[in-house]
């Protein structure tokens, strides 16, 4: 028999509204002998029955929610369920052919996006003929051999599935951070992908995050249209995913601002397998504030700006320093774009909302002395969902300025 979280008085809402987190201070008591990680009924103070999810005590957020149906156990065909319906729904994205070998134009995408997918800490990532996983609570470690078993048996062409549970907030479950093969081959060192044609290499045992930005792919591929004859500058380029696009548009000349040496040698060699011939691409090392700044003292001027740094602020605490980071970068930004120039700039980080961000935007345009219309509105792949019941999961803005 599983045991029972009673929730406070007034604290059923969010559960009512099919919010998955449960918080500690939303809890009365917990019945029965339950051991972190176990599957528990959740009630209300009335004992009257309301969802069903993992719990850990060590957690912050203590019960993660996995179904509000009463007759659903949580059992290996529920997992598998929730898998089919995820994996089906990329299969309908049609992401210029992804995962179809008739067409195979992108050939890597999310599979799996956690709570957006119903599926509460747990990240699919397909590379090519790689699955790449991040098992991020201890309710989906628990489950993880199953899980792999059943993704295995569920994706077509899988030659390996490897973990990168290696991030912090693990911790915070009270999980070690983990990386390593789970089934089949070792991924290579550098996986080949298609991403609307364009090839590229990816580092998915020690790149960012899986090793690609896969949310940003749709982005990506709205930059070409900006491109044709244009100076591009690209700051926090990682891996050239942005100086590709933009070289395959017609840049005049492409600029990869990074910090990352092992970054830029790997956007080096994503070029040069492009075969963009005499397109003219530099590649610097360096701190991206630094660095425009030496281009402003040096008058230097470019066509197309892209600003997608990392996520600078974390939790609600970094807000106010983050707001300072963004600003200061754009603003840099608008000094460095010719007039009808064009600026993507990014926030991955999700305690700054969309109103906010755009706010800093303008307030750097203001402060540059520039006018700028916002011609486009950005935000993570349709790969990457936000489920309507989970706000939080919506991380990814951006905007495209016209500049003045």
């Amino acid at each position: 028999m599983s045991g029972t979280v009673v929730l406070k008085r007034k604290r059923t809402r969010p559960v009512l509204q099919y919010h998955p987190w449960i918080f500690s201070g939303a809890i009365e008591r917990i019945e029965g002998e339950v051991a972190d990680g176990d599957v528990v009924e959740v009630r209300d103070a009335g004992r009257n029955w309301l969802a069903r999810g993992t719990l850990n005590r060590r957690s912050q957020i203590t019960v993660r929610l996995l179904t509000w149906q009463q007759d659903e156990p949580v059992d290996r065909a529920f997992w598998r369920r929730r898998l089919e319906r995820a994996i089906a729904a990329r299969q309908a994205l049609a992401l210029g052919g992804s995962l179809r070998p008739s067409q195979p134009a992108t050939t890597a995408c999310r599979l799996v996006h956690a709570e957006s997918d119903y599926l509460p800490g747990l990240i699919v990532d397909r590379y090519g003929e790689w699955l790449v996983a991040q098992f991020l609570t201890l309710g989906v470690e628990r489950w993880k051999d199953e899980l792999v078993g059943l993704l295995v048996g569920l994706v077509d062409g899988v030659r390996g599935v490897y973990e990168r549970s290696d991030v912090e907030v693990r911790a915070k479950e009270g999980l070690e951070q983990c990386t390593g093969l789970l089934w089949g081959e070792e991924p290579p060192e550098l996986v080949e992908i298609l991403e609307h044609g364009h090839r590229f290499l990816v580092d998915v045992r020690r790149g960012h995050k899986t090793g690609f930005y896969l949310d940003q792919r749709e982005n990506r591929a709205r930059l070409p249209a900006f491109c044709d004859g244009a100076e591009m500058l690209d700051a926090f380029s990682y891996t050239g995913g942005f100086g590709v696009c933009a070289a395959a548009g017609g840049a005049s000349q492409v600029i990869l601002v990074e910090s990352s040496a092992p970054a830029l040698a790997l956007a080096r060699r994503n070029f040069a397998i492009n075969d963009f011939g005499r397109r003219s691409v530099e590649c610097v090392e360096g701190d991206v504030f630094g660095v425009l700044r030496g281009y402003r003292a040096q008058g230097r001027r470019f066509d197309v700006v892209v600003l997608d740094p990392p996520k600078f602020a974390r939790s609600a605490r970094e807000v106010k320093r983050a707001v300072r980071a963004y600003k200061d970068v754009n603003l840099l930004a608008f000094q460095l774009l010719r007039p009808g120039g064009v600026l993507f700039t990014f926030s991955c980080s999700g305690a700054v909302s969309t109103d906010l961000f755009q706010k800093i935007v303008f307030g750097a345009a203001v402060d540059a002395g520039r006018e700028a219309q916002i011609i486009g509105y950005l935000a993570q792949g349709t790969d990457h969902p936000v489920a309507l019941t989970f706000p939080e999961g919506a991380y990814l803005k951006g905007l495209i300025c016209r500049v003045w």
